[in-house]
């Protein structure tokens, strides 16, 4: 007897897939912030293009978690 719950549970593959998106989202937004907050990462930058760039790097990270959360068209 399957219920319908069992239905909508998503495959061992798709939530190894979700676990990989959010390691990597959290991964990308603390690089980030390490660039920008940390004054010896990457020193040799100067600090405006620092911040530029681990403001790329975060918004990065968020349109990449959001292109993953998106439902597939083949999926119900």
């Amino acid at each position: 007897m399957l219920s319908d719950n069992n239905e909508k549970q998503k495959s061992p593959k798709r939530r190894f897939l979700l676990i990989l998106g959010v390691a990597a989202f959290i991964c990308l937004l603390v690089f980030g912030a390490l660039i920008i907050f940390w004054d010896k990462f990457l020193g040799q930058i100067p600090k405006p293009q620092k911040t530029i760039f681990g403001c790329v790097v975060i918004i990065y990270a968020v349109l990449r978690f959001a292109r993953y959360l998106r439902k597939d068209p083949d999926e119900n």
